[in-house]
């Protein structure tokens, strides 16, 4: 679908890039991109990319707002403490881009409703908190072979990474999720503020960059934020032959 005049004169900056140009933008126009999670971290990749023009943005979250949410989840405000994340969030995100389709998944992710929500887009944002729910998402884009834009945080910490597709996958980092007790739930760790929008913007830049093909992704590599000490670190994930999702599987 072609851009309209009202969107050349939107995208104007990014149009002015040749690694975008106007094919670009008609790629972000008409890419379908999940985000599962509208926290700390999905609020974030939903205001670039719906900033950036993507398209259809899929919303995938069951939480109501709490009041603890508002010291770094963007989408929200002291109003709608109690309500719907998602609605809340296509509420603001509409208000910030009305070209873009909302969709709202109002639902608890897992493997029963995986498969057909995640078939209906082009790339899968993992923005969630949760364990068992990250491993339904990597193990789902394998099978589907979708991209799976990993991000996760840790009081100044975060790590950003492209998994899925034809691998490497989560389980080629660590073969099973921890079981429950053996790591602090997500609930009970610190989150210094603006660790999730600086994870967010990386997650939704590497988004971007996957839809258009351009520059060097974090495909099969991890970055480590450490902003504590600004620092940055950089490690490689190795597809692992013997995984039983993306590999062939233990003999």
């Amino acid at each position: 679908m072609a851009l309209t005049l009202k969107e050349q004169q939107r995208y104007k900056r990014h149009l002015m890039l040749p690694q975008v140009d106007e094919a670009g933008q008609e790629k972000i126009k008409n890419s379908r991109v999940l985000i599962v999670g509208a926290g700390g971290l999905g609020s974030p990749v939903a205001m670039e990319l719906c900033c950036a023009g993507v398209g259809t943005i899929g919303l995938v979250d069951f939480d109501v707002v709490d009041i603890s949410n508002l010291q770094r989840q963007l989408l929200y405000t002291e109003k709608d403490v109690g309500k719907s994340k998602v609605q809340m969030a296509k509420e603001r995100l509409a208000a910030m881009n009305s070209d873009v389709n909302i969709i709202c998944i109002e639902d608890k992710l897992d493997e029963s409703n995986a498969t057909e929500i995640f078939e209906n887009y082009d790339i899968i944002v993992d923005a969630t908190d949760n364990f068992d729910v990250r491993y339904v998402i990597s193990d789902t884009c394998v099978k589907l072979n979708k991209p799976h834009i990993y991000g996760a945080i840790y009081e100044f910490y975060g790590q950003v990474a492209i998994l899925g597709g034809d691998g490497p996958c989560l389980r080629c980092l660590n073969p099973e999720p921890p079981k429950q007790g053996e790591i602090v739930e997500a609930k009970d760790v610190g989150v210094f503020g603006a660790i999730p929008g600086i994870i967010g913007s990386m997650q939704a830049c590497e988004t971007l960059k996957t839809i258009l093909g351009c520059g060097k992704s974090l495909k099969n590599r991890m970055i480590f934020v450490d902003m504590l000490n600004m620092t940055f670190d950089e490690v490689e994930i190795p597809k692992r032959p013997r995984c039983p999702v993306c590999g062939k599987g233990e003999n």
